[in-house]
């Protein structure tokens, strides 16, 4: 029977657009579930915020706060806007909402310098009542499309900006900036569009799977007082940084993370095996996972780290700059070092790279080469993780060396 993964839920800041935002989240098997507090108000946001004496950044920000003065002439008042589509760009507005998520049409969007924008008289957050006197009240995000794309060249609009709805404007934009990236929720759907996915664009939550995610800590992002956690995806183009009240709840959620990070590879692994079977050679990969190389020695304390995807397979340590998917991606990592000719040097944290709340556990090797001896040091964020690695490169070594009928030594 195999293992069950850490289940937990609890309060952390989640990095957005430069802002720390309080949000829950819940670790389960296979995913992390980001929610931003039910709590959540205009103070739910640190570092940062909208200039509350400037009407005009509300109009085109995509972040709305209960806070910033609407004109009374407007809130809650029913208006007539003209708008003259342009050749490039149309209304250049993205909208949200519709009777299947029990929502008006809502401007979610206004694009700068665009028609919208150039009426100067409509603002994220108003509610399209009527396009063209075609009303809109009941009407479906894709029907609501539909009326935007047909109105013609001039478009009449009577909107009414809804005060009531600002906080769950705000609440599913900024989750939106979290965690990895899916298709963008502003993009005005075309008819006949999934209705799951639209209801999806008006969700609170973000949903980050975690096999073959990289979860780590003093990555790309600084931390001092040790509290933060970065999760970055396979591909390595979005990441998620949460940060814990205090060090310890680090610990704990890292290892936490970890832990079914390291279930789901071993499934990934057989996957990976399944994959290349089919390739000339029988490659098989017996260990694979993310770890930091160090890319320089020249600071003090470590230098600078760049995460890779490292497999070891019968002969080779493979490092790659993501996960590799594809045959064609297994069989070009950037770098392959045999293990036959590789040695361990140590293991453990490297003196000089510790810190009052935290220690680099590190290993360094050493690699035999035409041109001489090829230096590598690598980092990992737990003991469980650095025992793994080291003995996979001892024992890959040994069993390298033991298949070897022969080997031939440059004089």
């Amino acid at each position: 029977m195999a293992a069950a993964g850490v289940a937990k839920s609890g309060l952390f800041e989640v990095l957005a657009r430069e802002q720390w935002c309080r949000v829950l989240a819940t670790l389960e098997e296979e995913v992390l579930t980001i929610s931003l507090e039910d709590s959540l108000d205009s103070n739910g946001v640190t570092n940062g915020g909208q200039d509350a004496s400037r009407h005009d950044s509300l109009r085109r920000s995509e972040y709305i706060s209960v806070q910033d003065p609407i004109p009374d002439a407007i809130a809650n008042q029913k208006r007539i806007v003209k708008v003259v589509k342009q050749e490039v760009g149309g209304l250049g507005i993205s909208i949200k909402g519709g009777k299947e998520n029990k929502m008006p049409i809502i401007i979610s969007k206004i694009f700068k310098g665009l028609a919208a924008d150039q009426t100067e008289s409509l603002y994220v957050g108003d509610a399209i009542l009527a396009v063209n006197g075609e009303d809109l009240r009941d009407a479906t995000h894709d029907e609501a499309v539909r009326a935007l794309k047909k109105a013609g060249k001039e478009v009449v609009l009577e909107v009414k900006y809804l005060r009531e709805v600002t906080p769950y404007f705000r609440r599913s934009t900024i989750i939106g900036e979290v965690g990895w990236e899916n298709t963008s929720p502003y993009v005005i759907k075309e008819p006949g569009a999934n209705p799951r996915a639209t209801r999806n664009n008006w969700t609170e939550m973000k949903t980050i799977p975690l096999k073959l995610s990289y979860v780590t800590t003093n990555l790309t992002m600084p931390d001092p007082e040790h509290r933060t956690i970065e999760l970055h995806s396979p591909d390595g183009r979005s990441s998620c940084i949460l940060r814990c009240k205090d060090n310890q709840s680090a610990i704990e959620w890292c290892t936490a993370i970890q832990a079914n990070v390291s279930l789901l590879n071993c499934n990934a692994i057989s996957e990976a095996n399944t994959l290349l079977r089919t390739l000339p050679g029988e490659l098989e990969i017996h260990h694979m996972g993310w770890l930091s190389e160090q890319q320089s020695q020249s600071e003090p304390r470590g230098g600078v780290w760049k995460a890779i995807f490292m497999a070891i397979s019968d002969e080779d340590v493979l490092m790659y700059d993501n996960v590799p998917f594809t045959k064609d991606e297994w069989l070009k990592p950037y770098r392959s070092l045999p293990l036959i000719s590789t040695r361990l040097l140590y293991s453990g944290n490297q003196k000089g790279m510790t810190s009052n709340k935290g220690v680099e556990l590190t290993f360094g090797t050493r690699t035999g080469t035409p041109q001489g001896i090829e230096a590598h040091l690598f980092k990992v964020d737990s003991r469980r993780d650095l025992a793994m690695w080291t003995r996979q490169f001892v024992q890959g070594a040994h069993h390298a060396a033991v298949s070897k009928k022969e080997i031939s030594c440059c004089k």
